[in-house]
């Protein structure tokens, strides 16, 4: 049973003083570079710039005390920016807070209650469908930025729709200052990773504001700039209680689980990504915890929800964290650079805000494997993930989850009744058991498992937990009793192939059913694999390990 015990209390008991300096040096990178983030994704969040840093600061350095994970830094992230925006324009700031506070709790009874491994069972379409929607959602709610568009201030739109509707309306008022300003921070953004040497250590992020600052108030170019639009403060975050009612509540609980949901995919999705990073394994449940406590915490000193950051983890872990450590000193930096250097955030413009929030969106999106989904996946997978994808533009998250979720269960309801079957007795004669894998010498060097039943979203994962010690060269798969497979299930082949492929083991699959060789061939699979290496019987697999070995 997996511990409900902070991972810091665990790795402290064998903690260096030089690991201490690495994990130093990562915290006050990861701050460096999660500093414009925070402030870029507060303003599409609808909230003042403070207030990221507020969350990064609270939530970061709580969730990093009492997480799961050895690694992960939480923060604001683009995936709650649009729904915090919609909660603010529908509810004001008390409404927020309440729906923060209530996402907080229900996360907090989810890890107490040990849902962390429940979150397999939300199918990757939809999470990759509401992930891109979110991404255009940020991108169209930041055009009018990119643009420096002047707009109606009376009109506060809301829907995606309604933005777009309000930038054909205002497309007349583009300011070509703006837009230049724009132009120039996003191809900053864009290059300066390929740049070689220690110059692509420096964040672009930090690199784009510094040259935005510099050509608006340089060239006194007519480009809004934050300062302009809100009141900045380098106050320390202050605790304070929300007007709470009945009302209220209610009007946001809707907002509150989608939050706690959203909150519960991105953070463990990240520790999954940290723990392939470090050889590591999270403590789920203890995440959703302090994913919990570090809610309640960010909206009880004027923070927004918050979650694991993939982007700033990965930072991380490249710059020598492994300990919790490094996340509350990425904490304590931002809270010292708070008071320090928050009024100069003012200078900002609002263009070189929209740039870094194009890139977030981009990177976030993951155009690639919805194409691939779309061009591979089985029909009602990608039925499943377009309409997820949908929904979150036209609507929000809340319609778009939830709608998924049902579609998703109610196809993979009829999936199921579709390969189960009753049939009679069926007399087959001896032929010493073709069948029995005890029967048969397996090779030297060779290791050979059996999967049995379909393989769909809430089993697919198991593929991976097969264990590879190092002493094998080829890997066989016996899938006489797998009926069906999904594009999640797919995803994982790809990601345990890609294992054996790091420890130099062939893979070879042993009679593969009709369905599971039709999606496979669909994905490219077979390719990727080798068709040579899909068997149809468990003799030929053994011989065609012997000739691997040779």
């Amino acid at each position: 049973m997996e511990k409900l015990k902070p991972k810091l209390f665990s790795v402290m008991k064998t903690y260096s003083k030089e690991q201490f300096i690495n994990d130093v040096i990562a915290g006050i990178i990861v701050a460096i570079i999660a500093l414009p983030l925070s402030i870029a994704l507060a303003l599409a969040s609808g909230v003042t710039p403070e207030k990221g840093i507020y969350t990064a600061i609270i939530a970061g350095f709580l969730i990093s005390f009492f997480g799961g994970s050895r690694v992960q830094i939480s923060g604001p992230t683009a995936a709650f920016a649009t729904i915090v925006a919609g909660i603010v324009a529908k509810n004001g700031m008390d409404g927020l807070i309440v729906a923060t506070i209530l996402a907080g709790i229900i996360l907090i009874v989810m890890g107490l209650l040990k849902f962390g491994s429940l979150i397999k069972f939300i199918p990757y379409t939809i999470t990759t469908g509401f992930t891109a929607g979110i991404a255009v959602t940020i991108v169209v709610g930041q055009i009018k930025s990119f643009l420096g568009l002047t707009t109606d201030p009376s009109v506060n739109a809301i829907e995606t729709v309604e933005k777009i509707d309000e930038v054909i309306r205002h497309l007349n008022t583009t300011n070509w200052s703006a837009v230049i300003v724009g132009v120039v921070c996003l191809a900053i953004l864009i290059i300066w990773p390929m740049l070689p040497g220690f110059l692509n250590k420096i964040p672009g992020s930090l690199i784009a504001v510094f040259a935005g600052i510099l050509m608006v108030s340089g060239f006194n170019m007519e480009v809004k700039t934050i300062g302009e639009l809100y009141t900045i403060t380098s106050d320390l975050p202050k605790f304070q209680i929300p007007n709470i009612s009945f009302e209220t509540v209610s009007n946001v609980l809707p907002d509150a689980f989608t939050i706690a949901i959203l909150a519960a995919i991105e953070s463990l999705l990240s520790c999954v990504v940290a723990d392939s990073m470090i050889n590591s394994k999270h403590r789920s449940n203890m995440e959703l915890v302090a994913q919990g406590i570090g809610n309640v915490g960010s909206a009880l000193f004027g923070g927004i929800p918050a979650t694991g950051a993939i982007a700033r983890t990965a930072a991380n872990v490249k710059n020598g964290g492994r300990t919790p450590i490094s996340g509350m000193v990425h904490a304590v930096t931002l809270l010292l650079i708070l008071v320090v250097l928050m009024p100069y955030a003012g200078l900002i413009p609002m263009p070189t805000i929209a740039a870094i929030l194009f890139m977030v969106a981009y990177n976030m999106s993951e155009w690639k494997h919805f194409v691939h989904l779309c061009k591979t996946a089985p029909k009602s997978d990608i039925l499943v993930l377009v309409l997820t994808f949908a929904l979150t533009v036209l609507f929000d998250l809340v319609v778009a989850i939830g709608v998924g979720i049902v579609l998703a269960a109610m196809l993979f309801m009829k999936r199921m009744s579709e390969v189960t079957e009753i049939s009679g007795w069926k007399y087959i004669e001896d032929e010493n058991d073709p069948y029995s894998i005890e029967l048969r010498e397996v090779p030297k060097h060779t290791v050979v498992y059996e999967v049995t039943g379909p393989l769909f979203f809430g089993a697919a994962d198991k593929i991976l937990n097969i264990s590879l010690n190092g002493t094998e060269n080829v890997l066989i798969l016996r899938m006489r009793s797998v009926t069906a497979l999904d594009a999640t299930a797919i995803h994982f082949f790809e990601q345990f192939y890609e294992k054996c492929q790091k420890k130099n083991i062939k893979l070879v699959l042993s009679h593969v059913n009709e369905q599971p060789m039709h999606v496979m061939k669909k994905a490219g699979f077979d390719v990727l694999v080798g068709e040579e290496n899909f068997c149809a019987h468990i003799d030929d697999a053994l011989k065609r390990a012997i000739e691997l070995q040779k």
